[in-house]
């Protein structure tokens, strides 16, 4: 299996895309050889069940899935544009495409031929590009900071442009000093999460509002305390755009050609660290420009498009007229002009010469500042959508068995996609054409209602999340629990649900490994006889409906949320039956390794390679870091820590009066099986690691029965073999990803969990018992001060209570106070409350002498 590292070769070198575009044209592709490699279909009764699949084609429920042949799927799948970072929206696509693609590889035995396109010319690499290219002008100007500064503030005035609200003929210009009031005033409301428009529900309108106010924040901050031209970048490239975009040389296209191989460098990273399997055949635009125009001169020919001011556009009423449909997969946004002019692209509005306002670019006539190629209609560039038409027609022919993307792109990309590759291939005599059998859009990746995008700035980089907040496995697990054709908007609830899936099966894995290391017991699935044993019975007969039920939830449009359950509910079904006493531990592993063969097929574990057979458990980080390392380097920690041990107990001089200890020290020789192992051309770390724990956690044992067996021991031997216990298992193994669980009735089961992970663990065990110690003293400190304040006011008899009181003139014999300060009695009621308050300190009083005497 190859890697997207493998296929970095594929990227262009520097060079120019006219060079690139030289190659020979070839618009059909050649047959598949017969050498073709072909995976049969499983005999199974199970894998002859019909597959379904939900088809934007045909809307409703899934449709059955035929391939044009036998055992093969063809495939093209839209690829980035490479512009910018892929986010988390990228992520939801790319990883949920690369599911299905495994499926249907690795379960049910397709050859699937996945053919990905980077689209390396469009506006908005243009855009990207020259805005750069003119901001490192820009700076390399000799400017003043007062000419900065005026760049800064026109760039700010010009940029309102984009938010309306914030101007009015009436009003005093707007300026760093007003904004923060205006902006308040005009756009509170959506800064609060709410609507631009009453009545409606925030969505993309309003994440587009936040961000160029951001935008608009950090000018106003760089005009305030004279930041410089970086801290204004993104109010100040569209301005510098607008005034110098025409003078840019773009001759030579390396200006956008460093842009694109970085960012399709980037992309390729990033779905490598995603576990996502690279494409069978990479495409690239800027390596199709002859095929594009000669694929859109048929379409003229055949009178499906026509040329109008050196721009060529497609003719959906001629299509129409000639039989065909337009706007297959969302015919609801036909007329939907916002739509249209989003797939037109920004810098294409100025473009003249359309029949009918839906009618699209082929070809586009290249203004000054944009990349250009020869073509019979003037110099220009590919439309957005006939890349993909000519890509895919070229490796996959007249009709592919599915295409996919995003649903983003179902209109109008794909649904242009569809039309000019049927007007491409179009018969009169045979009726329309069908380019795609099968259309899989996967669903939204959305953040506080709207969807994740770059242009809406309102997302996570793929290489941010990775580094802060999800694993490649918890973002997969993420997405597994989504239809991937519906909408997902990430939220705590979810996330909790995928963290509890994955602990739940990684502690799964980890307890039958343990288990199978002690009894060594790990040799494949085996055939269990049902009679034996009543709970091995009903265990397996969960395990044979899991099989049944996951297979119908695959067969189901790929149902993974359904499968996810089936996986959660066999292992929890398997846990139970594990508690239970005398478990049949082959019964145990026959579960453990099917449901490992399931998440290796689902891409949850980087370092499993099909056909998934024989493993049991996924790897974890430090796993993969220690596969196939040198032995003697993998053993050498694990071998110093029971050597250390070993010492340390031999120490404490207790082999004297303990046979069982003696024995261990004289006759324990992990070296001896290592070495075995060794020579069998074992590399798994952990398997090598084994003798050397195993030494070590026997030890251990022999220690914590010593003192459970009341032995007579010196109180400073037991102490220090108690600390010595305790560390071996809290520190010593624990720094090696060795978990050790103490068991009343056996030997300590041994668990490799990733030692970060331990580590963690023990980190919060130690700041708990820390936090409650501290709280224990509070609590002592407050109760002694409570203590001490009671008895300091307990000196004072009952007769002086009052008499510091301003309040009271005059007192009777007891100290009771008869006269207020203004000559009056002292009310009743108040007497009363008093009176109360002389016997609370008298009985108090009392205490204190009977407790301190008269001192």
């Amino acid at each position: 299996m190859h890697s997207f590292a493998r296929l970095r070769g594929l990227i262009p070198s520097t060079r120019t895309i006219a060079a690139i575009s030289t190659r020979p044209t070839r618009l059909f592709p050649r047959p598949l050889p017969s050498s073709y490699p072909r995976r049969p279909f499983s005999s199974s009764p199970l894998i002859m069940a019909a597959i379904t699949v939900h088809s934007t084609l045909k809307p409703g429920p899934p449709v059955p899935f035929v391939p044009r042949e036998e055992g093969a799927v063809s495939w093209y799948a839209c690829g980035p544009t490479v512009y910018d970072l892929s986010h988390l929206g990228h992520a939801r696509n790319y990883v949920s495409t690369d599911i299905i693609r495994r499926i249907l590889m690795h379960y049910f035995d397709y050859k699937v031929n996945f053919v990905m396109n980077y689209t390396d010319v469009d506006d908005k690499i243009i855009i990207k590009a020259r805005r750069k290219r003119l901001l490192e002008l820009e700076k390399e100007k000799p400017y003043t900071a007062e000419q900065i500064r005026d760049l800064i503030f026109k760039a700010f005035q010009a940029y309102t442009k984009n938010l309306p609200l914030l101007v009015s003929e009436d009003a005093t210009p707007l300026d760093e000093k007003n904004y923060q009031e205006r902006k308040e005033a005009a756009y509170g409301v959506v800064l609060a999460g709410g609507p631009l428009v009453p009545e409606t529900k925030p969505g993309d309108a309003e994440a587009k509002v936040k961000m160029h106010l951001n935008n608009m924040d950090a000018a106003a901050e760089a005009l305030k305390n004279g930041s410089g031209l970086d801290a204004a970048e993104d109010v100040l490239l569209p301005y510098l755009d607008s005034l110098y975009k025409e003078t840019i040389d773009t001759s030579d296209q390396t200006i956008f050609t460093n842009l694109t191989k970085t960012m399709e460098q980037a992309f390729a990273d990033d779905m490598e660290a995603l576990n996502v399997l690279p494409p069978d055949v990479i495409t690239r635009v800027t390596e199709y420009v002859p095929q594009i125009v000669a694929f859109v001169e048929q379409i003229v020919q055949k009178g499906f498009a026509y040329e109008a001011d050196g721009s060529v556009y497609f003719d959906i009423g001629a299509f129409e007229k000639a039989g065909n449909t337009y706007a297959r997969l969302r015919p609801e946004s036909k007329n939907d002009t916002a739509l249209q002019e989003e797939g037109e692209g920004s810098l294409s509005t100025a473009l003249g010469g359309k029949k009918r306002s839906g009618d699209f670019a082929l070809w586009k006539k290249s203004k000054p500042g944009e990349p250009y190629w020869p073509s019979p209609w003037g110099a220009g560039r590919p439309g957005w959508h006939i890349e993909c038409s000519v890509m895919a027609s070229d490796k996959l022919g007249e009709q592919m068995d599915i295409h996919s993307g995003g649903i983003d792109l179902a209109f109008p990309h794909h649904d242009n996609e569809l039309a000019q590759s049927e007007a491409y291939f179009h018969d009169c005599c045979k009726g329309e054409h069908t380019w795609v059998k099968y259309f899989l859009h996967m669903g939204h990746l959305s953040i506080a209602g709207s969807k994740m995008s770059k242009s809406l700035k309102n997302f996570q980089t793929i290489q941010d999340a990775l580094a802060s907040t999800y694993t490649a496995r918890n973002m997969r697990i993420v997405f597994l629990l989504s239809r991937w054709n519906d909408g997902v908007e990430i939220s705590p609830d979810m996330r909790k649900q995928a963290d509890n899936w994955e602990t739940t099966l990684d502690n799964f894995f980890t307890n039958i490994k343990a288990r199978l290391s002690e009894v060594d017991a790990s040799s494949g699935i085996k055939d269990l006889s049902l009679s034996e044993d009543a709970g091995a019975k009903g265990l397996l007969e969960d395990f044979d409906q899991a099989k049944k039920d996951l297979d119908a939830a695959l067969r189901n449009s790929f149902d993974t949320p359904t499968a996810m359950q089936v996986l959660l509910k066999l292992v929890r079904n398997a846990n139970i039956y594990m508690n239970s006493s005398n478990s049949n531990v082959q019964a145990l592993e026959s579960v453990a390794r099917w449901v490992t063969k399931i998440v290796g097929i689902f891409g949850l574990d980087a370092n499993a390679q099909p056909p998934y057979e024989g493993g049991l458990g996924w790897s974890s980080a430090t796993a993969s870091n220690k596969a196939n390392v040198d032995p003697q380097t993998a053993v050498k920690p694990y071998a110093a820590v029971f050597n250390q041990v070993k010492q340390e107990v031999a120490a404490l001089d207790l082999s004297s009066g303990n046979e069982s200890i003696k024995s261990l020290l004289e006759q324990q020789n992990p070296d001896s099986e290592f070495a075995e192992l060794e020579k069998s051309g074992e590399k798994d770390a952990e398997k090598l690691a084994l003798p050397f724990i195993r030494a070590t956690s026997k030890l251990r044992d022999e220690l914590r029965t010593t003192i459970s067996s009341g032995a007579a021991l010196d109180p400073k031997v037991k102490q220090a073999i108690l600390a010595l216990s305790d560390r071996i298992r809290d520190y010593d193994l624990t720094d090696l990803g060795v978990q050790l669980d103490d068991r009343v009735d056996g030997p300590s089961l041994v668990k490799f969990v990733p030692a970060a992970k331990l580590i963690q663990a023990r980190e919060e065990k130690a700041a708990l018992l820390a936090e409650k110690a501290r709280q224990k003293e509070e609590a002592r400190k407050a109760k002694e001060k409570a203590e001490q304040e009671k008895w300091e006011k307990a000196k004072l008899p009952p007769q002086e209570l009052f008499k510091n009181d301003a309040k009271y003139t005059e007192f009777d014999a007891d100290g009771l106070p008869t006269k207020l300060a203004d000559g009056n009695d002292v009310p009743k009621a108040q007497v009363k409350k008093l009176k109360k308050e002389w016997e609370k300190q008298k009985k108090l009083h009392e205490e204190y002498l009977a407790k301190f005497g008269s001192a």
